[in-house]
């Protein structure tokens, strides 16, 4: 090794000791810790097991072991994912699916009670009405811990899930934005989007920056990065109006309704329109793509990323995505026939009844203390540890998630961009009934989703209206209800299906949850 090497390996270390001396000084009140009677803390995650363990430890409670030697963790997992691999399945192939809530409820009330939760965010709602965690506002307050530079994202979230309270924190979350090519906008003479937009502003601009026809269409909206699936892009666009394919006991269907007709209509339009690209299209782009790849021998590494490639002027996507795109454009020299542009990323449209709730918002380690815990106060310490700013600004390097203090969230990899685009929406409140449950319970459910699939291919093509290809999926959905309400695992039954004439009067109004 070269002094010079050896030189920065050891400024390196020193820099990562001070960083974690520094650390110690600001989260930990001394060596009193140190001297007391050692503590065990208990802390319960949904999937435990021996692949599971080392992975949280290492995330979260390491360093905080190291800091109070007195501390010791147990990592509780309410599913051993290690031993459900190897469950022998039923007769009939399927294997029998614990109930994570029922599980992770257990931990809480047992015997031997977890004093820290670890959950997502569809639990937190359920888990506050069933008064099993403490509210933390008031241990907030009398410790004075600042939580002023938290973003809308989190806090707002948090607060929605309890009724206005405070029952767990998280340190990180993951959220999408609006991602856009400011040059296909300069080029068509468009102004580009803006914070706050509808998806009626956002459909319109698509429509203003499309052009060109087959394998040079240059489409303005792709609802997902990755394209194609038209039933999905439905789902995503109708994520944040909680529309219900069946009732909550899984015997009747609710998609023949004006709700989800709205929905329908307008995703199916994008594709008549070709405002955003199809299957068909795709495949289009892709084998000019690939001819040009056979002729000249190089395959590009953006094939197949419409977005990148300039064929998309706007898609959604996750905060990760900002990785791939640096990466393309700092290496675009490198990339044959590639013109690096300019982009920048906005708030992700947003339903003019549900102004300031937008999908793909995620919250996955949501921590919170169980109201039997045995050890509380370490509890709260070790929360007040993962949520701290020095522990925001170490977490802060990830080019995947967020963390939750605006002070360390700044553009990655020396990018410029709108990062309050991530961080300024609601995620979509929680269900509040467990559609997990009922999957479990009727595995075969999912059947009567299948016909909508197909009909909403024919909508698009023109050979069924969005009321007929509906009312279709409802009455194909209903049979399928009917099934398997009688045999749950959906293997027995079957025979035809007879489709109800369209009853131009029915107009039943959606069953949002909640």
């Amino acid at each position: 090794m070269s002094n010079r090497a050896g030189v920065k390996k050891w400024g390196f270390l020193l820099m990562t000791v001070m960083m974690v001396v520094a650390l110690l000084s600001a989260c930990s009140g001394g060596n009193s810790d140190n001297e007391a009677k050692t503590r065990v803390l208990r802390v319960g995650v949904l999937y435990g097991g021996a692949d599971n363990e080392p992975y949280f430890r290492q995330q979260y409670t390491d360093m905080y072991e190291m800091m109070h030697k007195n501390i010791k963790f147990e990592i509780v997992g309410a599913i051993d994912y290690s031993q459900q691999r190897f469950e022998t399945p039923n007769p009939d192939g399927t294997t029998t699916q614990p109930d994570p809530y029922e599980k992770m409820k257990e931990m809480l009330t047992g015997q031997n009670p977890v004093d820290v939760v670890v959950i997502d965010y569809n639990m937190l709602r359920r888990m506050t009405q069933d008064n099993l965690l403490q509210q933390l506002d008031p241990l907030i307050q009398q410790s004075k811990f600042d939580l002023a530079d938290y973003v809308p994202t989190v806090i707002d979230g948090i607060k929605a899930a309890g009724d206005n309270n405070i029952y767990a924190l998280t340190p990180t979350f993951s959220a999408s934005a609006l991602y856009y090519n400011k040059k296909m906008f300069a080029d068509a003479g468009v102004e580009p989007p803006t914070d706050n937009m509808t998806w009626d502003d956002i459909i319109n601009l698509a429509r203003r920056v499309s052009s060109g026809e087959g394998e040079d269409r240059k489409f303005g909206l792709s609802i997902n990065r990755y394209s194609g699936d038209p039933f999905n892009d439905a789902q995503n666009y109708g994520a944040a109006l909680q529309l219900k394919m069946w009732d909550d006991k899984g015997e009747k269907m609710l998609v023949n309704t004006s709700d989800w007709e709205s929905v329908w209509t307008t995703v199916s339009n994008l594709y008549k329109e070709k405002l955003s690209p199809s299957q068909e299209d795709m495949n289009k782009i892709y084998e000019a793509q690939q001819k040009l790849a056979d002729d000249s021998g190089y395959y590009s590494p953006i094939t197949g990323d419409l977005f990148l490639s300039g064929k998309v002027a706007m898609t959604i996507a996750d905060y990760g995505y900002i990785n791939e795109i640096t990466n393309t454009m700092n290496n675009a020299s490198k990339i044959k026939n590639f013109e690096p542009f300019e982009w920048d990323v906005v708030t992700p449209p947003t339903h003019s009844s549900k102004p300031n709730i937008g999908g793909n918002i995620f919250f996955s380690q949501l921590m919170g203390i169980n109201q039997k815990a045995a050890n509380a106060e370490d509890a709260w310490d070790f929360i007040q540890f993962t949520n701290s700013k020095e522990w925001a600004e170490l977490k802060s390097r990830s080019t995947y998630e967020l963390v939750a203090r605006k002070e360390y969230l700044k553009p990655k990899n020396g990018a410029s961009y709108n990062i309050d685009a991530f961080t300024t929406l609601l995620p979509v409140p929680p269900a509040t009934t467990d559609s997990e449950k009922l999957m479990r319970e009727k595995p075969g459910i999912w059947e009567a989703q299948q016909p909508g699939y197909e009909l909403f291919q024919q909508v698009i093509k023109g050979d069924k209206t969005v009321k007929e290809a509906l009312q279709e999926w409802e009455t194909k959905g209903n049979a399928v209800l009917q099934r398997i309400n009688t045999s749950p695992d959906g293997k027995d039954g079957g025979g035809t299906i007879d489709v109800k004439p369209l009853d131009s009067s029915a107009e039943a109004e959606a069953v949002p949850e909640g």
